[in-house]
């Protein structure tokens, strides 16, 4: 039986979530597209096709299946990388760290 005293570690709750997310690196013109599985206030966790590395800068996009403007928009930071061999379609996943919203 679970422990009742336990206490959630993370500042804030995960959402499992399978919504097409539009990738764009910061550095450059380079843009990838995936699918957000895994959403929270402070990240969120992409399965793509494209392995970028730790420490990579990028400005991702996810849009309101309403067609009203962007759910978010954020620069974000590849934190870990999780390789999925298994997968023909989407190879890995990665861990990306909110760095800013975007609200304009």
């Amino acid at each position: 039986m679970a422990s009742r005293d336990y206490q959630e570690k993370r500042d804030f709750i995960r959402m499992r979530v399978e919504t097409p997310v539009q990738i764009t690196l910061l550095d450059g013109e380079e843009s990838y597209s995936g699918t957000c599985v895994d959403l929270s206030g402070g990240g969120l966790l992409v399965e793509m096709q494209t392995l970028l590395p730790v420490g990579t800068l990028l400005e991702v996009n996810i849009a309101s299946q309403h067609g009203h403007s962007p759910m978010l928009r954020a620069k974000t930071k590849v934190a870990r990388v999780v390789s999925q061999p298994e997968s023909e379609e989407q190879p890995c996943k990665l861990g990306l760290e909110i760095e800013e919203v975007i609200t304009d």
